[in-house]
């Protein structure tokens, strides 16, 4: 009982920690008042016409999270399956590192969304389709108060422009997935099947970008930063958060258990032939 009692709190902490990250994006966009931010009229950047979005929110939100249900579920199923990680949890071994694995990611995701958020609505930089949007009676000049008569929701959005979310969010999620396969796909078959699988990822990323800057939505800056802070939140995350690369001594044998049978102490072992040393050389079991 004072297990089980110990994984609640562990649990709840894990939670609130959630929560707390994501806190600046959930009160920021209920709020929804970025700065305003005066323009030049005669400014060019902020003149381009509107065009629909080549990727939209829901398809880029349906891309990352059907890449990350079937990679992260089917990866850590595989190795629960074959035994080649294990929990000290007393829970079902599937759901424990499931658990670690989506509870790092989803953090990781909620600390990103916050920066960009952040950035978004102190920022206050207008699209590059602003005037488009905000449809001026009049405009000459600097003016710090411009005169809309587009949808109030939609000039507002128009004034969110640095850093593109859809370029940090597209980037973390893709990288992490990247980084994931990297640390938990090491068998001798995949050598190219690895590389192949975080090309496709990280490309799908990096396009997501570009159709930021030829849709109109974001300006070029926008993107490069959007895609450095996505893929270095990943990084640390993945580094400092997960435990996919760090090294777990075996697991010492039972006298019920035999030799062959022994299991690594967390989910950090990768899929790895079963005749090669496992990925941290630890000779690995017949």
């Amino acid at each position: 009982m004072p297990e089980l009692r110990k994984n609640k709190i562990f649990v709840i902490v894990d939670v609130l920690c959630v929560i707390v990250a994501a806190l600046p994006f959930v009160s920021m966009t209920i709020v929804f008042r970025p700065y305003q931010r005066g323009v030049y009229c005669d400014d060019e950047t902020i003149r381009y016409p509107l065009k629909p979005d080549t990727i939209t929110h829901g398809l880029l939100a349906a891309v990352t999270i059907s890449c990350t249900v079937i990679i992260i579920s089917s990866g850590e199923a595989y190795l629960v399956y074959s035994k080649r990680i294990h929990s000290n949890s007393d829970f079902n071994q599937y759901v424990a590192a499931l658990y670690k694995v989506v509870g790092t990611f989803v953090f990781g995701a909620a600390v990103s969304q916050s920066l960009t958020d952040l950035a978004k609505f102190t920022i206050g930089r207008p699209r590059p389709n602003f005037m488009a949007v905000c449809k001026p009676n009049v405009c000459k000049g600097y003016m710090l108060q411009i005169n809309c008569t587009g949808d109030v929701r939609a000039v507002k959005e128009a004034r969110l422009s640095f850093y593109s979310g859809h370029s940090s969010f597209g980037m973390y999620c893709m990288l992490f997935l990247a980084l994931y396969v990297q640390a938990r796909l090491v068998a001798k078959w995949a050598r190219l099947l690895r590389p192949t699988i975080q090309f496709f990822l990280v490309a799908f990323a990096v396009y997501v970008g570009y159709t930021r800057v030829s849709d109109y939505k974001h300006h070029w800056s926008d993107v490069l930063v959007g895609l450095l802070q996505g893929a270095l939140i990943a990084i640390l995350n993945v580094r400092y958060v997960s435990d996919f690369f760090k090294q777990r001594p075996p697991r010492c044998s039972s006298p019920e258990t035999p030799e062959s049978d022994e299991l690594e102490g967390k989910p950090s072992l990768q899929i790895a032939d079963s005749d090669q040393n496992n990925h941290y050389s630890y000779p690995a079991t017949a």
